[in-house]
């Protein structure tokens, strides 16, 4: 019996995304924080103001979820929440000075832990699977 490529592709692409995801859960963790939070500032942090709509997208939370985690956070200071003028259904969430000096503290650390997991892999196999990835989502209308 011949052996299905696909299917040994699909097994070994959940195993390494599970083993990857624990490691970076515990970096998380080991940094005082819960993987939905870090996943927040990180988004405001990178990108700058959102609103709830777009912080959900790109961090992949439903927004009734989000909603708890931006309140937890901006109890603790990291995030603030501003009126749109033009709409005021709209509301911008912001990192706060406080949240980008976490973000500048635990960031670059979390970073070197991504590096570490990838450290076999070349520049271009990075990019391969880059490419593959998105080639396989999009083969089943993912982004």
């Amino acid at each position: 019996m011949s052996e299905n490529l696909s299917l040994k592709a699909f097994v070994v692409l959940m195993k390494a995304s599970k083993s990857i995801q624990e490691q970076v859960k515990k970096d998380i963790r080991d940094h005082g924080m819960k993987s939905s939070d870090f996943a927040v500032l990180e988004a405001l942090y990178h990108k700058g103001r959102q609103t709830i709509r777009e912080i959900s997208e790109a961090v992949l939370i439903n927004t009734g979820s989000i909603t708890y985690v931006i309140d937890k956070l901006e109890t603790k200071g990291y995030l603030e929440r501003s009126n749109c003028k033009e709409d005021r259904r709209v509301v911008y969430i912001q990192i706060t000075d406080q949240g980008k000096n976490l973000m500048n503290e635990i960031f670059p650390k979390h970073q070197k832990v991504i590096d570490n997991i990838f450290a076999n892999v070349t520049d271009e196999e990075k990019n391969q699977l880059i490419d593959i990835l998105k080639r396989a989502g999009k083969q089943m209308g993912g982004q």
